[in-house]
């Protein structure tokens, strides 16, 4: 699937269910305490003055951008691909921020945010765009920046025909959290930890397992320095990336 195929039938698909949606997810962080957590864990990293602002991509309805202010991330605000859900994030949350644009092009500046969140909005992306996406995160992050993912946990892709009410057409992936700590990792972006829970009474049994990275950009400096420690010892990129992969702290909990 080419980049502007699965974009045309994403836009298309959230306009079509954009209030259905909004209606059925304005409550689902209340029961879901871990996801919560990773949301808690992520806005301590990012709060502060001189961090830089936070986009929540793939903003939906606005809820997760919501939530972020309510931790004090006072400087996040959205962004969408879709025309309908960025109406009705500004009509539920009107004095908070959110734009159109996509994932794969954004409308900012090299190095200017402190942090992203991506909330499950990489699903619908083929696995072999991601590099283009995580590179994208990678630019318009600072040196430090912090990412938060997250996506459905497995290998296996669904295709939805009628969801919240609506008939529409959308793929969905499915994907190992190993894999897709390595390509942030091949993107400059090294996990620093991950959650992979069950699936809740409301995602069973069709979703299935929940996973969470946080990752991170370098910091100004010690990118070189890396490159360097590898040039000295002989080892490749690659070893690296799975050493930090592998030291990321892994927690599963049913719910």
């Amino acid at each position: 699937m080419t980049e502007s195929t699965y974009l045309s039938a994403t836009r298309a698909s959230y306009d079509t269910v954009a209030v259905a949606y909004a209606k059925f997810f304005s409550d689902e962080l209340d029961t879901k305490p871990l996801d919560r957590a990773m949301l808690a864990a992520f806005a301590e990293l990012v709060r502060g003055d001189d961090a830089g602002p936070v986009a929540d991509l793939g903003c939906g309805p606005g809820r997760v951008t919501a939530h972020l202010h309510s931790l004090g991330v006072t400087s996040a605000f959205g962004v969408d691909l879709s025309p309908e859900m960025v109406a009705v994030a500004r009509g539920m949350y009107p004095d908070l921020r959110f734009d159109e644009g996509s994932m794969t092009a954004l409308d900012l500046a090299d190095g200017v945010l402190g942090g992203i969140v991506a909330w499950y909005s990489t699903v619908h992306t083929p696995p072999e765009l991601l590099p283009m996406v995580f590179a994208e995160f990678h630019r318009v992050l600072a040196p430090g920046g912090h990412l938060l993912l997250a996506f459905k946990a497995g290998d296996k892709i669904g295709h939805l025909d009628r969801a919240y009410g609506h008939e529409l057409s959308l793929d969905v992936y499915w994907l190992s959290p190993d894999r897709v700590a390595e390509l942030l990792s091949g993107a400059g972006l090294d996990v620093e930890a991950r959650l992979v829970r069950e699936p809740d009474e409301r995602e069973k049994p069709r979703q299935g397992r929940q996973a969470f990275l946080l990752a991170r950009k370098s910091p100004a400096g010690q990118a070189g320095q890396a490159g360097q420690e590898e040039d000295l010892s002989g080892t490749s990129s690659t070893s690296s990336s799975s050493s930090t992969a592998s030291s990321s702290s892994t927690a599963s909990s049913s719910r």
